[in-house]
Formats: structure tokens, C-alpha cells, sequence
């Protein structure tokens, strides 16, 4: 039952994660030359896109919030408080994301359809993308958080 269940939902994020894809591709946000128009300061296209990203997603956490919608466990939805500290941490690492997007050419997250596109050279920063979460998953519990 519950295997079944598992694949269930394995097909449907497989589903979602194509449609994510072809939606990303086609809005060229993927695109190595908008990536590089960016960081450039050439276009505002990219801005745009990550300023609707934020938008949406702030809006959607506070409809969350207000309806006060719950998970499948019955669990209210919401995001966990951050400590800030002295915020050293989150440069440092939006430094070292900015500096590998910058480098390669492409976020993270579209590394995927990158290949699916027929980018096939983004295949050394996926592997590299997963033996850094690897490695990360082995030495996290020596890690402050």
C-alpha cells in the first residue's frame, strides 16, 4: 500500500518537475545568455523574474498564514524562525552560490532541464551539485547551525 502510494506521488513530481522544466525553458530563464545579461547589468530581464519570484512567494506564505492551511498530518504550513546572529553565514554563502552561478552559468535549480535542453557540458556542475549536497549531508552534524 504504501509503496504504491510512494510512486503515486513519485509520478506526480516527475509530472510537476517536467512542466517546471518546460516552463522554465521556454521563459529563457535558463538561458546562459540571460544569466550573463544579468550579472552584467545588461538587461533587467532576470531581476524581473526573481522580483515576480518573491512576490509570489510572499503572497503565498501569507495566504498560508491567514487561512492558516495545515499539511496532511494537520500541522500548520508556515516557515520555522531564523536566528540571525550576525548574518556572517548567509553572506558567506550567498557569496559562494552568486560566484558558482556566475562561474557556470546557471543556478542550481535548472540544472536539470539544462541537460534535458541539450546542454550536456551542465552535466559536470550537476555532478558536482550533488557531491557538494553529498558531502554536505556527511560532515553537517560538525557544522554551527
Amino acid at each position: 500500500m504504501i509503496e504504491s502510494q510512494a510512486k503515486e506521488q513519485l509520478g506526480i513530481y516527475l509530472v510537476i518537475g517536467t512542466c517546471f522544466g518546460v516552463i522554465i525553458t521556454k521563459a529563457e530563464v535558463i538561458s546562459w545568455f540571460r544569466i550573463q545579461e544579468m550579472f552584467r547589468f545588461q538587461s533587467v530581464y532576470m531581476y524581473a523574474v526573481m522580483a515576480s519570484a518573491v512576490a509570489t512567494a510572499g503572497s503565498s506564505l501569507f495566504l498560508i498564514r491567514r487561512l492558516g492551511l495545515r499539511d496532511g498530518a494537520g500541522d500548520l504550513l508556515g516557515l520555522a524562525p531564523k536566528e540571525m546572529g550576525s548574518g556572517r553565514r548567509y553572506w558567506i554563502g550567498g557569496m559562494l552560490f552568486g560566484l558558482g552561478w556566475a562561474f557556470v552559468g546557471a543556478c542550481p535549480g535548472p540544472l536539470f532541464a539544462l541537460v534535458g535542453a541539450g546542454a550536456t557540458v551542465i552535466i559536470v556542475p550537476l555532478l558536482s551539485a550533488v557531491l557538494g549536497t553529498w558531502m554536505y549531508g556527511r560532515v553537517r552534524h560538525r557544522l554551527p547551525h
